[in-house]
């Protein structure tokens, strides 16, 4: 899978200082093994660190270069398959778990941040926002959940009040949930591994897990070397590929695409979002958009099957940006990238076990910052015998991806299409 240069991304191009670090040479020996440096893995090895296991951390490119460092920054509760389908898939009881888990990882992103002094710019505040009336009772729906749950947080903003916080008049209801925020996901991810480290997990770069041997103790190939573990954590997503043939199927790698702005006046950047929260409407092909610490707009949305290219990133986003924000029609676009996320068939994430000591995280479907940290504590629990919570997500079942090797992408093609039409149909 061939990723954009990072220089083109805002995040890189404002990222805090971060040691280049070697490449795996040789045979090393540890607890654990953990493959992939987002924030997954990240928070994998760090929780395992503070549990005393010895750790090594295996990164095919650079620590945050996938989804991690390139996404658009929203933290919100929940996942992306929605609480009414997750309650079909494994009952009210395991669904509310799966949502309680969900909060607990909002509190544990702003406990890392504090714990560890992670310069990230984290800011309170997520909305989702409706286009249609159809959107608004499907928010109402969300708010009554949030009730049953106990989750007294999120507020209904009605079509008055959604705009007197956006500049816009594109949207008809909203909902507010001070617990979650934005931040920027490179100098999270970061930081993240910077305290892995300073628990003494290793972290290796430019080392891609090739294929692995399991048994009692599991073997690690890589092109100069090998990790022999007592166990092995797979955190590489929708990037782990022919490293572990058998999760292939359960996902699909999605290319989305994002950009920030030139600068804007303080005060005209504020007055777009008055609020300072993160922004994501209800379409299934959906906009997202927020405001940077330097007061850029930071906008993402559509999904691109045709690699990435900036100029076409940059004139087909400012499209969206400009139908969301006329006033904006002017302004210069100084950075346009785009990346590729995980999503899984019905949207809710994929957790398990290969094998005993085998076990894996995936198919965030776009909800990674807030469930891949917390996943990171469930699987560290599992490894230390107390995998109930874990287990809890490994329960929810995954169909395969329909048409084969070959046929499957043609196939979400179509699919996303549908779904594009019945976004614009409404």
């Amino acid at each position: 899978m061939t990723f954009l240069q990072r220089t083109s991304s805002y995040y890189q191009a404002t990222a805090r200082p971060s040691p280049l670090r070697a490449e795996l040479a040789g045979a090393e020996t540890c607890d654990v093994c953990v493959v992939g440096g987002g924030i997954a893995g990240c928070s994998t090895a760090l929780h395992l660190a503070e549990r005393g296991y010895r750790v090594i951390l295996l990164e095919e490119h650079r620590i945050g270069w996938g989804a991690s460092g390139r996404s658009g920054g929203q933290v919100l509760a929940g996942t992306a398959a929605g609480q009414t389908q997750l309650e079909g898939l494994v009952g009210r009881d395991d669904a509310r778990a799966v949502w309680d888990i969900s909060v607990e990882g909002l509190e544990l992103i702003r406990a890392l941040i504090a714990r560890h002094a992670i310069a990230c710019d984290w800011v309170s505040g997520q909305m989702q926002v409706a286009l249609t009336r159809h959107h608004a009772d499907e928010l109402q729906a969300l708010l009554e959940i949030n009730r049953r749950y106990g989750y007294a947080g999120a507020r209904y903003l009605s079509t008055a009040e959604i705009r007197a916080v956006l500049a816009t008049r594109r949207y008809v209801a909203g909902l507010y949930d001070p617990s979650g925020g934005h931040l920027h996901p490179l100098n999270y991810t970061l930081g993240l591994a910077g305290a892995a480290e300073s628990r003494g997990v290793r972290i290796f770069e430019s080392t891609r897990a090739l294929d692995f041997e399991e048994g009692a103790e599991v073997r690690v190939r890589t092109a100069r070397g090998m990790v022999l573990c007592r166990y092995l954590a797979l955190c590489g997503n929708a990037s782990l590929g022919a490293t572990a043939p058998a999760l292939r199927s359960k996902i699909m790698a999605v290319g989305s695409c994002v950009v920030a702005t030139a600068p804007l006046e303080p005060l005209q950047a504020g007055q777009l979002i008055t609020n300072n929260a993160a922004v994501s409407d209800m379409n299934w092909v959906l906009d997202y958009f927020r405001r940077t610490a330097d007061h850029r707009l930071l906008f993402g949305g559509r999904v691109t099957y045709s690699g990435f290219d900036p100029s076409r990133i940059a004139a087909t986003t400012r499209r969206r940006l400009v139908a969301v924000f006329p006033q904006l029609a002017g302004v210069k676009i100084e950075h346009a990238w785009g990346g590729y996320l995980d999503i899984t068939a019905n949207r809710a994430p994929h957790f398990g076990r290969l094998a005993p000591n085998v076990c894996f995280l995936q198919g965030f479907s776009g909800h990674g910052i807030a469930l891949a940290g917390i996943a990171g504590k469930l699987l560290a629990e599992a490894v230390a015998g107390h995998a109930e919570r874990f287990d809890v997500f490994a329960r929810i079942p995954h169909a395969d991806f329909p048409g084969g090797p070959f046929l499957r992408r043609p196939a979400l093609v179509l699919a996303m299409l549908y779904y594009r039409l019945r976004d614009l149909i409404g």
